[in-house]
């Protein structure tokens, strides 16, 4: 179900076994999941990422993350787009857009560059009606960012595993469309 898409300065790809070693280094920068981690994955969690993301990718029902690859570099920065937040069932049915970069590639616009172009994805050629984007109020950085991409204020709601509260904030094709 994924495809490559190509942005200005980006690639979004699939994820493949080749990429265990640089998404490993990214995935132990604390601040990579401080939300809602509060530490960096270590190497078997990020293995198992992989696992999942790779096996996600097998199904044709379902959406998930794109490797996101910085065209002038070559690099893995990070990872966006779409996927299922089977994490917090009360949404469900929903297809949540998400990102998460390396430290180094912050503060460029990489996410709502990546973003941008998952919602595109959705709406256009996966013909979504609606997609969320969830986060930790705490999270400012991202609030910004699904600011700039036209989502709405938002719903709180809790976190189960870890009981950290969130605001699920939703962006209808239609908003999408309306957008300058």
């Amino acid at each position: 179900m994924i495809e490559t898409i190509v942005t200005d300065r980006l690639i979004m790809r699939a994820f493949t076994e080749e990429d265990l070693g640089p998404l490993t280094e990214l995935h132990s920068e604390p601040s990579f999941w401080w939300f809602p981690l509060r530490r960096g994955m270590d190497p078997d969690e990020t293995s198992r990422f992989l696992d999942r993301v790779l096996a996600h990718n097998e199904s044709a029902d379902r959406p998930t993350f794109h490797a996101l690859v910085e065209r002038s570099s070559g690099s893995l920065i990070g990872w966006a787009g779409l996927s299922i937040p089977d994490f917090l069932p009360e949404v469900l049915p929903a297809t949540e857009v998400g990102w998460r970069l390396g430290t180094r590639y912050r503060g460029h616009g990489y996410a709502t560059e990546a973003a941008g172009a998952a919602l595109h994805w959705g709406f256009e050629d996966l013909g979504l009606d609606s997609i969320i984007s969830i986060f930790e109020p705490e999270n400012v950085t991202s609030g910004r960012v699904m600011d700039r991409l036209g989502f709405g204020p938002g719903v709180e709601t809790t976190e189960p595993a870890r009981n950290l509260p969130l605001l699920v904030r939703t962006l209808t094709v239609e908003e999408w469309r309306a957008a300058p």
